[in-house]
């Protein structure tokens, strides 16, 4: 375990050896938490052998990202980073949601790496793929850290959540802010209860997102607000999608961007087995609408786009700055995610 990383280890049990090992990765430890936010999951613990992510070419803004997990208890069911999951043998579904892997010494690795002579303090993107702030990191306590040796290394990061807990870390933002750069954007697709509930279970409340945006707008952090995905028949209600937009200005969000649901390999079959379970009335028409490709048809993208008119101000360069056209067109092109031992697949970047 890395000196910097405190985790609340009452009502945990560790077991020696992953009953199924992950292919690419050297597990430590295989531990479960008795709490209710974590009941049925397992969390690998294994040391990553990089920590910075090279996407080079990025249409997003960014050359470099950090993900400190694989996998994420949120549950999004249109989650892109899902099929990640196969290059460790594990499914995109349920195993996504509930074998998470846990990079104790990321943040040891980051530090050895942003003293490199050939760091040149990039941009730094940071919940790419899953959610920095899900859950566990609430006992891992990993980002503290990491912020810390952005912020010493004179490096700006962006990152991404749709929860709250990030505020635990608004003295370093602030800090960075003031420095270097920091932003820190939340994914606020709906308001409507229902559809929350259903498409994101396990995610903080929509409104508490909200209040996060406007404590760090408050302390000069940067934040913006993703209404992303919006998906037709499920969040697409103007009047919902109005009233969102009027409380992330209200909560001084920088900017406000959205862009219709991409369905792309095990992404699809997941999506469309919950749509079966909770709304099959929907089936024929997203059968129609994503009959010929993962994207939406462009009358169709173009429709839900003009629901949220995207905009921002004082877009500096270390803010999420070309994400919502980037995020419109399509996923980045895998990257290898580097742990001990073989690589284990490539990485899917996205922003949601």
């Amino acid at each position: 375990m890395c000196e910097h990383t405190f985790v609340r280890w009452d009502e945990q049990r560790v077991g020696e050896e992953s009953e199924r090992p992950l292919p690419g990765l050297a597990v430590d430890s295989v531990r479960t938490f008795d709490a209710p936010e974590a009941l049925g999951i397992r969390f690998h613990e294994v040391r990553a052998k990089s920590a910075l992510n090279h996407v080079p070419g990025s249409r997003f803004g960014f050359n470099w990202t950090i993900n400190l997990f694989r996998g994420c208890t949120h549950a999004c069911k249109y989650c892109f980073a899902r099929p990640t999951h196969r290059y460790l043998d594990l499914d995109a579904g349920r195993d996504f949601e509930r074998e998470i892997v846990v990079k104790v010494n990321l943040p040891e690795v980051l530090r050895a790496e942003l003293r490199r002579p050939s760091w040149k303090r990039e941009l730094v993107a940071i919940g790419t793929n899953t959610d920095p702030y899900q859950w566990v990191e609430g006992r891992y306590k990993l980002m503290p850290p990491v912020l810390d040796a952005l912020h010493e290394a004179r490096t700006p990061v962006s990152v991404l959540t749709k929860s709250p807990l990030a505020l635990r870390d608004i003295d370093r933002y602030a800090e960075m802010a003031a420095a270097a750069g920091a932003s820190v954007n939340l994914s606020v697709p709906t308001l409507d209860e229902k559809a929350w509930r259903a498409t994101e279970p396990h995610t903080p409340h929509p409104r508490a997102r909200l209040d996060a945006v406007a404590e760090l707008s408050s302390r000069g952090i940067e934040s913006g607000v993703l209404v992303m995905p919006l998906m037709p028949g499920i969040n697409d209600d103007p009047a919902q999608v109005d009233e969102l937009v009027h409380l992330a200005r209200e909560a001084g969000a920088a900017s406000v961007a959205s862009t219709g649901l991409h369905l792309r390999g095990e992404v699809r079959d997941v999506f469309f087995g919950w749509l079966g379970e909770k709304r099959p009335d929907l089936i024929p028409r997203y059968e129609q609408l994503y009959a010929r490709s993962a994207y939406l048809p462009k009358a169709e993208s173009r429709r839900l786009n003009s629901l949220v008119k995207g905009w921002g101000r004082n877009r500096r360069r270390y803010s999420t700055g070309g994400a919502e056209a980037a995020i419109a067109d399509r996923a980045q092109p895998p990257s290898a995610d580097s742990v001990t031992g073989p690589v284990a697949g490539p990485q899917q970047e996205s922003l949601f």
